[in-house]
């Protein structure tokens, strides 16, 4: 890595995850410089962006950026564009923060351009584990992931011997529905399910919380970045989301990592790695004045998106990516009302029903099931 300042890629520049990165950057100048970002459709705030940091290269993804000021940047668009955003020449980390399965290809397109990756797009990994870790072998490096629960496994982690590990205690806040009676649940709105009692998030990540299908697809990236059998992940609800996750190494002792709920920690700690930020907000853990760390066990009916992707983690091979993709199609038409809360699931399980196991040899099969997923899901949908 060169002297002076680190320099970043942002991908998903828009998103919560990728305007908590570039605030970080911005508060912390001596230590970070933007040299690319990349946008989905939000062109207003990419412009706004591009006047703040000045990258060298910009992509919005639908190719509507053509009106947007060029001042000393040049603007891209499309897949393509991304692809050269992760890949810049000058860039030291890439922060991968496209929302669902469109980060995998450039997050691999990152990696095999030898660069760091701070990760939050469980989705690649999901989807394409076995490919995105053999990229970051090569590239001889290590992915830094910054959702907060791996995060705080990988932090863990630190210090100690890998192979001492015996399992990773994963926790989930519940979401807003953890007491809410069955009955309750097929009544649930949009609204209801944004309203996170703890994260700020997209409303994705957001909806996938409220059904505890964003825990499932966390086992199954914990399982890929720290080389255990989902049999060895233990999901623990906890819902004051303080204890944000821990390991057990194989003399008994348990590590973990407590902090307040808030995104920018992980993050954070992502960029500066191996160093830490002095960060004055938000404020620091107060233990005297937190609530009892209580844990409970996930009810698996109540929630069984849960239960589909932990047996989707322990199916393996192409049933993780039909799950993805399905859950992608199922949120959307939630959040466009045309589908129930409950629907979700159903619409998940339908579609991995209909699904014939394949191999994923490569990421050719892994974009032809995916289509083929999200076709079925969507057709689900429509018949109802």
């Amino acid at each position: 890595m060169n002297n002076g300042p680190k320099k970043l890629a942002v991908l998903g520049s828009t998103g919560v995850i990728g305007r908590y990165a570039l605030e970080i950057a911005e508060r912390f100048p001596e230590r970070f410089r933007v040299v690319g970002l990349a946008a989905g459709s939000n062109a207003r705030l990419l412009e706004a962006q591009i006047e703040r940091f000045k990258p060298r290269l910009a992509s919005l993804g639908n190719g509507a950026g053509a009106g947007l000021s060029r001042s000393s940047t040049t603007l891209l668009s499309g897949p393509e564009g991304l692809d050269q955003v992760a890949r810049m020449e000058e860039a030291d980390l890439v922060v991968s923060a496209v929302v669902g399965f469109a980060g995998l290809a450039p997050t691999l397109a990152a990696l095999a351009a030898g660069k760091q990756v701070a990760l939050a797009n469980k989705e690649c990994l999901v989807a394409g584990g076995a490919l995105v870790m053999a990229a970051a072998r090569r590239a001889g490096t290590v992915i830094l992931p910054i959702d907060s629960e791996i995060s705080a496994i990988f932090q863990s982690l630190a210090g100690h011997n890998r192979e001492d590990l015996r399992r990773i205690i994963l926790t989930a806040s519940g979401g807003p529905f953890r007491e809410m009676d069955p009955a309750g649940l097929e009544r649930v709105t949009a609204a209801q399910a944004l309203a996170h009692p703890n994260w700020d998030m997209g409303p994705k990540i957001t909806i996938d919380s409220a059904t505890l299908m964003n825990k499932g697809l966390e086992a199954i990236e914990a399982s890929w970045l720290f080389g255990l059998s989902p049999e060895n992940i233990s999901i623990h609800v906890h819902p004051t989301s303080v204890v944000h996750s821990a390991v057990e190494y194989v003399d008994g002792s348990v590590v973990a990592q407590l902090a307040v709920p808030d995104m920018r920690l992980p993050i954070a700690y992502a960029l500066a790695y191996p160093q830490r930020l002095k960060l004055d907000d938000p404020a620091p853990l107060d233990l005297f004045a937190a609530r009892p760390l209580s844990f409970e066990r996930p009810d698996l009916k109540r929630f069984p998106c849960l239960a589909l992707a932990l047996e989707a983690g322990r199916t393996g091979r192409s049933a993780p990516v039909v799950l993805g993709a399905a859950d992608e199609v199922a949120v959307e038409a939630f959040l466009k009302n045309r589908i129930g809360f409950m629907d979700i699931s159903r619409v998940v399980e339908k579609t991995l029903e209909a699904h014939q196991l394949v191999d994923l040899p490569d990421l050719e099969t892994i974009l032809e099931v995916d289509r083929r997923a999200r076709a079925k899901a969507a057709e689900i949908v429509y018949d109802g």
